[in-house]
């Protein structure tokens, strides 16, 4: 067998075997978009940059999808845009080694968010994209060599990687600069994306149990925070929303992102701390034998990243189950300055994990939110500066008050809050947009931490309710995530709760 013969069929397998993971690993219609949506931006830069031999910000964008969204996308957004972009370059021999050169870029990026103890700082990051710029073209080179009609020998291949090394250097030099230019904006867009889309999971017509167990999360945050409120009638029965959850369990005592689909990590934590709020027994609520709470705990090897972390603190301590080393690994991720990668959304929610599990860390992470807060009063994903939301100041709003807060700080982001309601009473995630189900949620949850006035946001809540016990994302979409629901228990369990008691 031929040089070239051999290697194509490494390569034909290599590329099928990525291909199969990502499809194996059942990715979201949302993931699906953001992995085109990538794959284009990815196609569109390396041809915009065609003018400039070598300097392309691809490399870039796909090692950023693979740190911040995962090996599987990683890889498909570097195979993908190497198909595409070479409709305008010219397809041949050489376009399956650009997609294995791109699609380990990606699974380089998923590499390192994997295992990592510490949020890379921008400039080591910008590094790293430039070496990724010589692995590149490393893959490629190789190509040159095993396709070279000459001997095969270690000198031919010096020689063609020193006659590529220009190349190479520009294409490393390039990928430095693209990163420090627009990379940490990219990796906070793609961050939100993984910490609020992949939460607004659910069919389009069927309920969705773990947007009733962010409500209830919600609750938890609340119990952690407020004081005792008077309880108020439920609109909607809380026994309709945990005969659901009980229905849409799965065999192995997990929940799935939506009825029927395999059980993770973000789901069965999110309905754990939903139980828990509700006053039931997350233990207790079993399928088969099994419960969420064993799943989680057997499946600890899946947590990626501090967002991960945070959310299965909460979940087991809400259980009162054991935490191990979770706390520490999450204390491991927080800055000298106390953020976490220096975002608001992590940093709230860390502050609510460590202080259910009563850890250290909450006092500077909370100095370092309180200065997160903009002028207008709101809290946005990231950092200082950046457009405040309505999801992200409630949720910065539940954490000041856990970690006693000054007033001054708390009383800006309630004004904030009460500035974003529409005169539908609900709440949308941008000021001046339309009212949605789930900012609404996370409004009620700040409110309630706050003891606050939930009347007329829970009447909008109510008015999406469908016959079903289903409702309507926005007044004008079908969409029905099970909200009402869920603000009916979260309502319902306004009592502190002794989360990590």
């Amino acid at each position: 067998m031929s040089w070239p013969l051999a290697s194509f069929l490494i390569l034909a397998l290599a590329l099928a075997a990525g291909f199969w993971w990502y499809e194996r690993s059942q990715p979201s219609s949302r993931t699906v978009a953001v992995v085109a949506s990538l794959a284009a931006l990815a196609t569109l830069g390396r041809i915009a940059f065609a003018p400039l031999p070598s300097v392309k910000p691809t490399t870039d964008i796909v090692l950023i999808a693979g740190f911040v969204l995962g090996g599987p996308p990683g890889f498909a957004v570097g195979a993908v845009a190497a198909i595409a972009s070479n409709i305008v370059f010219g397809q041949g021999p050489w376009t399956p080694w650009q997609m294995l050169a791109w699609g380990m870029v990606g699974l380089l990026g998923a590499g390192l968010r994997r295992r990592r103890a510490r949020p890379i700082p921008r400039l080591a990051m910008a590094l790293i994209c430039g070496a990724a710029g010589f692995a590149y073209g490393l893959v490629l080179n190789f190509y040159t060599f095993i396709t070279f009609t000459g001997q095969h020998t270690l000198a031919q291949f010096l020689l063609i990687e020193g006659a590529a090394f220009p190349f190479d250097l520009a294409h490393a030099v390039g990928n430095f600069l693209f990163f420090l230019a627009f990379g940490p904006a990219l990796v906070r867009a793609l961050q939100r994306f993984r910490a609020r889309m992949e939460v607004q999971w659910g069919g389009l017509s069927a309920p969705a149990p773990l947007l009733i167990a962010l409500v209830f999360a919600g609750a938890v945050a609340a119990g952690l925070s407020a004081p005792p409120a008077r309880a108020q009638a439920s609109p909607v029965p809380s026994a309709q929303a945990l005969a659901y959850l009980a229905r849409v369990q799965n065999a192995d005592g997990g929940f799935g992102l939506g009825p029927g689909q395999a059980s993770s990590q973000l789901a069965s934590a999110w309905v754990v701390i939903g139980l828990a709020a509700a006053g039931r027994n997350p233990a207790a609520v079993t399928k088969h034998g099994h419960s969420a709470v064993a799943w989680i705990r057997t499946h600890l090897g899946q947590l990626q990243g501090a967002g991960d972390l945070e959310r299965t603190i909460l979940a087991l301590a809400a259980a009162r189950a054991p935490l191990g080393s979770l706390p520490a690994r999450l204390r491991a991720d927080q800055l000298a300055d106390g953020s976490v990668d220096e975002q608001s959304n992590l940093t709230a929610f860390a502050i609510l994990a460590l202080r259910a599990a009563h850890a250290s860390g909450t006092r500077s992470a909370a100095a370092w939110l309180q200065h997160a807060q903009n002028t207008d009063g709101g809290f946005s994903f990231g950092v200082r500066g950046d457009p405040s939301d309505v999801d992200d100041t409630a949720a910065a709003i539940e954490a000041l008050r856990a970690a006693s807060a000054p007033t001054g700080a708390l009383a800006r982001a309630r004004a904030y809050l009460a500035a974003s309601e529409n005169r539908d009473g609900g709440f949308p995630q941008q000021p001046g947009g339309a009212s949605n189900a789930q900012s609404t949620a996370w409004a009620v949850q700040a409110l309630v931490a706050v003891g606050a006035a939930t009347q007329r946001p829970l009447a909008y809540l109510r008015a999406l309710l469908t016959s079903s016990g289903a409702v309507r994302y926005a007044a004008n979409l079908t969409l029905t995530p099970v909200w009402v629901t869920a603000e009916a228990l979260a309502a319902f369990a306004r009592a502190p709760l002794p989360v990590g008691a």
